[in-house]
C-alpha cells in the first residue's frame, strides 16, 4: 500500500446531499481514498476530477494506494470554532478515518476531539474499522452529542466473501463486537446496513439477521443502501470474486450491471428489509437511501406502492407522482 499525505483546503463543509439523507448537515474528511479499498467504492467517481490525482500520478480508479491527510484536524478545530451554523456532522462521508493510515496520525480522535470541545455539534460516525473502540473514552464523555455506527455489509458466515472485497477493513466479526461494545458502554448507536450486496447479504435470512441485530443493541436508526451501479465498481467487484473463487457471488454481482436486474434487486431487498424492520423494531427508525435513476418504470411503481422508510434521492420528483408503467 502506497501512502500518500496531502494537505487539501476543507475542514468541514456543508453537504446538501448528506441532508437530504437525513445523515448530517456537514461533513468531514481525513482524506481522499482510504486504505480499506472497498472494491464497490462509488466515491472514487465523485472525486475523479480532484488534482490530487495529477499530483501524485494515480488514477482515481487505481488501486494499492491511499491518500491522507495529517493537517485536517487543525483545520476543522478553527471551522469548528468559526461557524456560527452548527448541526450534525457526518464524519466520514468519503473516506474512513479510522482506517490504518489515519490511524497512524489518531486523525479520527483529534477531530473528535476538535469538534467536541465546541458546543453544539453533533457527530455521525461512521467507520468499517473497529479501532474505533480506541476512542469510546472521548465519545463516552460527549455521549449525548455522538451517533457511533459501522458499517456492516453482510453476516458473519459471509466474512470470506466479504474480506475479498473490503481486504482491510475490520471483519464483520470485530465490527459487530464493537457495536455491541458501544451499546454495553451506553454510547448512542445507529445501524449502517451498506450495501448489502447480491449473493452475499440479499437474502430474507441474512437481512432478518443483521435487522435483529440491530434492534438487539438498540439502535436509533436503521440505514440501508444498495450497491451503487455508478462507475467500475460492479465490474471490480464481480471479478475479484471470481478470481477468488466465489463465482455463485460473483455471477449475481455481474447479473446486476443490467439496468433490469439491479432494479429488480433493490425492490426486492426494500421489500425484504420493510418485513424485517417491521417484525424486529419499528419502521420509523428505517432509512433506506433510494437514487431511483436505475430503477424501472414498473419498479418504481412498484415501491411507491409501500415506500414507508424509503428517502428517494437525486434530482426525480419520484415520490410526487406514480409514472406510467412501460
Amino acid at each position: 500500500m502506497k501512502i500518500f499525505e496531502h494537505a487539501m483546503k476543507a475542514g468541514m463543509t456543508r453537504t446538501p446531499e448528506f441532508e437530504r439523507k437525513t445523515l448530517a448537515t456537514h461533513a468531514v474528511n481525513t482524506g481522499i481514498i482510504c486504505g480499506h479499498q472497498c472494491a464497490y467504492c462509488s466515491s472514487r467517481s465523485l472525486i475523479r476530477t480532484h488534482p490530487v490525482f495529477r499530483e501524485i500520478g494515480e488514477s482515481p480508479f487505481g488501486t494499492g494506494y491511499c491518500v491522507c491527510d495529517p493537517t485536517v484536524p487543525d483545520r476543522v478545530a478553527r471551522d469548528a470554532r468559526r461557524l456560527r451554523t452548527r448541526g450534525m456532522i457526518q464524519f466520514c462521508s468519503f473516506s474512513d478515518a479510522w482506517a490504518p493510515e489515519c490511524q497512524k496520525h489518531q486523525l479520527g480522535r483529534r477531530c473528535l476531539q476538535a469538534i467536541l470541545a465546541e458546543p453544539d455539534w453533533t457527530v455521525r460516525i461512521l467507520t468499517k474499522n473497529a479501532a474505533v473502540r480506541d476512542d469510546f473514552d472521548v465519545i463516552r464523555e460527549h455521549r449525548g452529542r455522538v451517533l457511533v455506527g459501522l458499517s456492516i455489509t453482510g453476516t458473519p458466515d459471509r466474512e470470506d466473501a466479504v474480506t475479498v472485497l473490503e481486504p482491510n477493513a475490520s471483519s464483520i466479526t470485530e465490527r459487530m463486537l464493537t457495536m455491541v461494545e458501544a451499546s454495553a458502554r451506553g454510547l448512542r448507536t445507529y445501524a449502517m446496513l451498506c450495501p448489502l450486496m447480491p449473493g452475499i447479504a440479499d437474502s430474507p435470512e441474512q437481512i432478518d439477521f443483521l435487522v435483529k441485530f440491530a434492534a438487539e443493541i438498540g439502535t436509533e436508526e436503521i440505514f440501508v443502501e444498495p450497491v451503487n451501479p455508478r462507475g467500475p465498481g460492479l465490474k471490480r467487484c464481480q471479478e475479484l470474486l471470481d478470481v477468488t473463487g466465489f463465482t455463485t457471488e460473483a455471477a449475481a454481482m455481474d447479473h446486476i450491471r443490467h439496468r433490469s436486474a439491479w432494479s429488480d434487486y433493490v425492490t426486492r431487498l426494500i421489500y425484504n428489509v420493510q418485513i424485517s424492520v417491521r417484525r424486529h423494531s419499528d419502521i420509523s427508525k428505517l432509512r433506506f437511501l433510494l437514487y431511483p435513476t436505475h430503477l424501472t418504470s414498473t419498479n418504481r411503481n412498484r415501491i411507491l406502492q409501500d415506500d414507508a422508510g424509503v428517502i428517494w434521492l437525486g434530482k426525480e420528483e419520484a415520490t410526487k407522482a406514480v409514472s406510467p408503467a412501460p
